[in-house]
C-alpha cells in the first residue's frame, strides 16, 4: 500500500548517514523493512516535534511516500523529498528566548539576562550568559530554589510546551508561506 504524507525534517551539513543533503525536489529512497529510529527516512508532523531530532538548524518541508510507519511524534518512510527549506537559526533562538522568558519569574535573573531574552540583542548575549552562570554559582540557595522551580515548571510543562509549539509552528508556517506562496 502506498501512502503520502507531508511533514518537517531538520538537516545539518550532511545527512545522518554522512551522505550529502539532496537538492529540493530529489527523492531519497530506502528499501523495506522500515524500523523506527533504525532504518528509513524520518520526519515529524510539526516543526516542534522535529526539533528534538534536529542535527542542524536547516528546517525542511518534505513529502514522504511509500510505506510509512507512524509514531507519536515522528514517522519513518520509504521515500522523502525536500519541497522547501530555510535556515531556522533565528526562529529557534527566538523560540528559546520566549521559552526562557515564560519561566523567568522563577528566579532573580540579572537585568542583562532579562534584556537579552527580551530583545535578542546579540551584542549582549555573551554578557547575559556569563551573568546567568555567575548568578547560579554565587547563590548558595539556588539549588533548593531550582528544585522548587523545577516542580512548578513540571506542573506547567504541558501548557508551556503546547504554547511554545504553537508559537514555533506559527513562525515556521509564516516563513514557508514566504518561500512557497
Amino acid at each position: 500500500m502506498i501512502h503520502s504524507k507531508y511533514g518537517f525534517h531538520f538537516v545539518g551539513a550532511k545527512l545522518r548517514d554522512g551522505s550529502p543533503v539532496p537538492p529540493d525536489g530529489e527523492w531519497l529512497c530506502v528499501t523495506s523493512p522500515l524500523k523506527m529510529c533504525g532504518h528509513g527516512l524520518h520526519g515529524s508532523p510539526t516543526a516542534f516535534e522535529a526539533l528534538q531530532y534536529a542535527p542542524g538548524t536547516v528546517l525542511c518541508w518534505c513529502e514522504f511516500g511509500g510505506n510509512i510507519l507512524r509514531g507519536t511524534d515522528k514517522f519513518c518512510a520509504e521515500s522523502r523529498r525536500i519541497l522547501a527549506r530555510f535556515d531556522a537559526t533565528e526562529i529557534l533562538r527566538a523560540h528559546a528566548r520566549q521559552s526562557a522568558l515564560s519561566v523567568i519569574h522563577l528566579w532573580r535573573a540579572p537585568e542583562v539576562v532579562r534584556q537579552y531574552l527580551g530583545t535578542g540583542d546579540e551584542s549582549i548575549r555573551s554578557e547575559a550568559r556569563s551573568a546567568a552562570a555567575a548568578y547560579a554559582d554565587a547563590d548558595a540557595a539556588y539549588a533548593a530554589y531550582a528544585a522548587a522551580a523545577a516542580d512548578a515548571a513540571a506542573y506547567a510543562r504541558k501548557r508551556i510546551l503546547e504554547q511554545a509549539s504553537e508559537r514555533l509552528q506559527a513562525a515556521v508556517d509564516a516563513k514557508f508561506k514566504e518561500l512557497c506562496p
